[in-house]
């Protein structure tokens, strides 16, 4: 036996040593733990595998001459041997195609443990257990807890006080500014808020029944302004011309049609918060992740009217 051939076998005992030691060692060890097993057999395999390739080649590169035809391409005089695939590099690249098969369908498929499944799982437990414990609650108690969700989920962008933090996001002290009622006519909307991805069209699908003719820029700022002072004012024309027929001739919304512009409700809350939706300000994410009832919270707590002071945090 060669030196080249010992140092080889000294190297690949010393590597899979301290494979052993370092999987072994961790929590839980190899005792029947499918994934360490996978990554312990991985380790060795890829340590083989390269002690052996890397002996055999520098032992050819010392002893071997090239041999064989060479083909007609050559670059700058320098040409190829038609020589087969090496036999040794054919069996690892098929092994190693089989072993990628088998890893992902019976060693360890997609559907097996894993971290994030088990922490899915157990929000999903969670959720379940929390829907069950608080499924009654109603009245002021569902308002309380709509405070703990709002300070922990929506404080971060509205404020605590929700007014907005200087404009960064919506003022929940006012159902809708005209910045935004003219970004709405102007763009349209379809975000979901009546839970089902209803559709508002933009400023070119809207007519005036009144003028039997589309809004017009002063028409927009009148009806936005109309709006966003409590359908108080100037407007009461236009909006009924125009908005009525989907949004109620009090703004409090249409069944399916449209959502209600005059207030929050919390079937508008909820679904914003389900869905997600896009203003003149920007977007607000969706908050999928929270629970029906935790969302119906929130809800409550908006709806009821949020307190008007500048810092909650005190309390």
């Amino acid at each position: 036996m060669n030196k080249l051939t010992l140092g080889g076998i000294i190297f690949a005992a010393l590597m899979l040593a301290l494979t052993y030691l370092s999987v072994g060692g961790s929590k839980g060890g190899l005792n029947g733990d499918i994934v360490n097993m996978l990554a312990a057999a991985g380790a060795v395999a890829l340590v083989i595998i390269t002690v052996f390739v890397v002996i055999k080649y520098v032992r050819q590169m010392q002893t071997d001459t090239a041999t064989g035809e060479l083909a007609e391409e050559n670059w700058d005089d320098i040409g190829e041997y038609k020589n087969p695939v090496p036999m040794g590099w054919a069996i690892m690249f098929m092994a190693l195609i089989i072993w990628g098969m088998a890893y992902f369908t019976v060693l360890y498929p997609v559907n097996a443990y894993s971290q994030i499944g088990e922490y899915n799982e157990d929000a999903k437990a969670h959720d379940a257990k929390f829907s069950k414990k608080y499924a009654d609650i109603k009245g002021n108690e569902l308002i309380k807890m709509g405070e703990s969700v709002f300070i922990a989920e929506c404080k971060v962008c509205h404020g605590a006080d929700g007014k907005g933090l200087n404009g960064k996001a919506a003022n929940l002290h006012e159902r809708i500014s005209a910045e935004n009622v003219k970004h709405v006519i102007n763009n349209g909307s379809a975000y979901g808020i009546l839970g089902e991805g209803s559709m508002m069209p933009d400023r070119n699908g809207l007519f005036n029944a009144n003028t039997n003719a589309a809004l017009t820029d002063a028409e927009i700022d009148t009806v936005a302004a109309y709006v966003a002072n409590g359908m108080t004012g100037e407007g009461a024309d236009i909006f009924a011309g125009t908005c009525a027929m989907c949004h109620g001739a009090d703004g409090k919304g249409v069944e399916y049609m449209g959502p209600n512009i005059a207030a929050f409700d919390t079937t508008l809350v909820e679904n914003v918060l389900a869905h997600g939706k896009k203003g003149a300000i920007g977007a607000m994410p969706s908050f999928a992740r929270l629970n029906q009832k935790q969302r119906e919270a929130a809800a409550a707590y908006i709806s009821a009217g949020l307190p008007d002071t500048d810092d909650l945090e005190g309390e």
